[in-house]
């Protein structure tokens, strides 16, 4: 009998199941996540389920971690302060391609240096500039990454830049060329930003779930989930945490396959930050060839090609008051629910509310409230950040109490964006509560709540609501049209007919709406999904039901689809993939792109039989590395050649190997 823990770290709830013989969940349970100190949330989930199955911890043979947490922070914008390195490429290219944006103010510096796309030195690298200025902004940043132009054609520029940063810092590099082998150099820049700034925050959690489990008495090795399902080693995931974006959505829909066997359906996650959909077609996730996006970021991430929306049971719940009745939208920042953090300072939030709702008219910080997380070291903060940073202190505050001005709203919004400052407000999950759909916070102050957000006037100045229950309404009524409309996006976007528009607009056409609320005039009109939906996530039986009526397809609500991500982290397979090159420069000699110096053979056979040899060394030494055991490799060769002079000509070729095999579990 073999006992596989499986645990995800989710926004609001840490999810912990015991999986026997790969075949039977045998305990699950829940947890609040702790934004503090994450290893206390993961700690009372795994004791839930050990007490309930009577397991002896050390029985179990292999525990396994998915998380969103890399998924929410790209999708809210936090992470560490980092600095880019850009090696041969031009100034513009940093608003041209994006990465000023993924910066959002952080460093970046232009050197000279980089390769030509047959690999060889366009310009020496510019040593003396590059640690000039590392003497003037090495200190203020937790971690740097490193893009040269052409890397993937010769890395030496890369590696070099590595050395030098390594031995003046001591902190955390990242290399473009480690993440990708492909081609496009700003867009390994970006993927490198989002892992320098991952890489701190992902480190922490490991760490501590390992500490934690530790504790418990589970000593068996530790695996978490990439984006694309697979399973990797805990010290694998370190080095490239961006990897791992997308993990918990990817082990949600290994889940999803594994409690329902369904070979083609839709399946939709909601968690407290995101609403993930993916297209299950015989019975596997496609991958992305794009790149995984998360928010607003294309990433040269393998992942599964997933949709992510910033919409869950925590959204931020905005008001709109154009228009004579006014409305709401939904995230995409997740806030901490009124009735959750009512738990935390019950007196001092009701207190607050209570006073709220005696002014006379409502106020523009009603029902918000801010507090700083704690065990959180700021790095680099200065000016009107460091003091709101002070001026929050240790406790709960409501904002009227924090923000003096515009300016110090701006400055907050920073301190959220890193990491440092938790909001509370106004969220679904409140709305919820109100309307009795759950009842596990506390009720009363998510009443309060709504209604101070009810009193909000409409441009025909009316209330927005006229009582909790009425404003509840409204937000869940917006929740079910937003993921209606996520669920349409993904649709269209993999429908196979060439529908005119974009899929968003597709989705919220109002001749669909029509259809799909069974228009009957002169035209009569129908739509819905044509296959079902698998609704996942502590919420799904609450929200989904909604959903599936208002798309007219049948929704499938599994027995454990609250811990899905929890089960998909333990029945996965672990799987490396390692792409690589060879071009002909000119004639007669083909050319093999290596982590070294490029090497050159006299025929294209001879060339690709190199690469295919070290890339399968490679994919089976990180195989073993990411703790897979019984490994299978396969390669794909992708050869491009033209006809010239009525004969072939070798353009270029790109060999895809792949390692995979199951997790190695302890053993005594």
């Amino acid at each position: 009998m073999s006992l596989a823990l499986g645990v995800d770290t989710g926004g609001t709830y840490t999810d912990a199941v015991l999986i026997r013989d790969e075949a039977e969940v045998i305990a699950s349970a829940k947890s609040l996540t702790t934004r503090h100190d994450l290893a206390e949330g993961i700690g009372g989930a795994v004791e839930a389920v050990l007490s309930q199955s009577g397991v002896d911890p050390s029985d179990i043979s292999l525990a396994s971690l998915s998380t969103t947490l890399a998924t929410n922070a790209l999708v809210e914008g936090q992470g560490g302060r980092v600095a880019l390195v850009l090696i041969g490429f031009k100034e513009s290219d940093l608003a041209k391609h994006g990465l000023s944006d993924a910066l959002a103010g952080d460093p970046a510096v232009v050197i000279e240096g980089g390769h030509t796309h047959a690999g060889g030195e366009k310009a020496p690298l510019d040593e003396v500039g590059l640690l000039s200025w590392l003497t003037e902004h090495g200190d203020g940043v937790s971690g740097f990454a490193v893009a040269a132009q052409f890397a993937t054609r010769n890395p030496a520029h890369e590696q070099e830049a590595l050395r030098l940063i390594k031995e003046a810092t001591g902190k955390p590099v990242t290399c473009s060329h480690h993440l990708s082998s492909k081609l496009n150099g700003p867009k390994r820049a970006l993927t490198a930003i989002l892992n320098a700034r991952l890489i701190g925050m992902i480190d922490g959690l490991i760490s501590r779930a390992e500490t934690r489990l530790t504790e418990l008495g589970i000593t068996a090795p530790l695996m978490v989930v990439r984006g694309d399902g697979a399973l990797i080693s805990a010290d694998f995931a370190r080095e490239r945490p961006i990897e791992t974006i997308l993990s918990g959505p990817a082990a949600s829909i290994v889940g999803a396959r594994w409690m329902t066997q369904a070979d083609h359906a839709l399946v939709s996650d909601i968690g407290g930050t995101t609403t993930d959909v993916c297209l299950l077609t015989g019975g596997r996730p496609a991958i992305d060839p794009d790149g995984a996006r998360v928010g607003p970021f294309r990433t040269m991430v393998e992942a599964v090609a997933m949709r992510t929306t910033g919409l869950g049971g925590d959204s931020e719940v905005h008001f709109v008051g154009e228009g004579l009745k006014g409305g709401v939208t939904l995230g995409p920042r997740r806030l901490l629910p009124i009735s959750l953090m009512a738990l935390d300072a019950p007196e001092m939030v009701h207190e607050v509310l209570d006073r709220q709702l005696g002014n006379s008219a409502p106020g523009d910080h009603d029902a918000r409230f801010a507090r700083r997380v704690l065990g959180q070291t700021p790095v680099g903060l200065e000016g009107r950040g460091a003091d709101l940073l002070d001026r929050l202190g240790d406790n709960l505050r409501p904002f009227g109490d924090v923000l003096r001005n515009r300016l110090d709203a701006k400055a907050l919004r920073r301190l959220v964006e890193r990491g440092l400052v938790q909001i509370a407000g106004v969220t679904p999950s409140d709305a919820s509560h109100v309307m009795g759909k759950v009842s596990v916070w506390d009720r009363d102050a998510a009443e309060k709540a709504l209604m101070l957000f009810g009193r909000r006037r409409t441009g025909a100045g009316n209330p927005l609501a006229k009582s909790a229950v009425d404003m509840a309404k409204i937000i869940i009524d917006q929740l079910t049209d937003q993921t209606k409309w996520a669920l349409l996006e993904t649709a269209f976007a993999e429908e196979a007919h060439d529908f005119a528009g974009t899929s968003a607009d597709l989705a919220r056409s109002n001749m669909l709406a029509a259809a799909l609320s069974g228009h009957r005039g002169i035209l009569r009109m129908d739509a819905g999904l044509n296959l079902p939906v698998i609704g996942l996530g502590a919420s799904a039986k609450s929200y989904y039901p909604a959903v599936g009526n208002a798309l007219n397809c049948e929704m499938i609500l599994p027995d454990h689809a609250g811990v899905a991500n929890a089960i998909g982290a333990v029945v996965g397979q672990v799987t490396i993939r390692r792409r690589g090159t060879v071009t002909s420069p000119s004639e007669g000699r083909f050319r093999v792109h290596l982590d070294a110096e490029p090497e050159d053979y006299g025929t294209a056979e001879q060339a690709m039989k190199r690469l295919e040899d070290w890339l399968r060394t490679g994919a089976l030494a990180d195989a073993k590395a990411a703790g897979a055991e019984g490994i299978q490799v396969t390669a794909l060769r992708d050869v491009k050649s033209a006809q010239a002079e009525n004969r072939e000509v070798f353009i270029e070729a790109d060999i895809l190997v792949e390692a995979s095999g199951r997790p190695r579990i302890a053993v005594e």
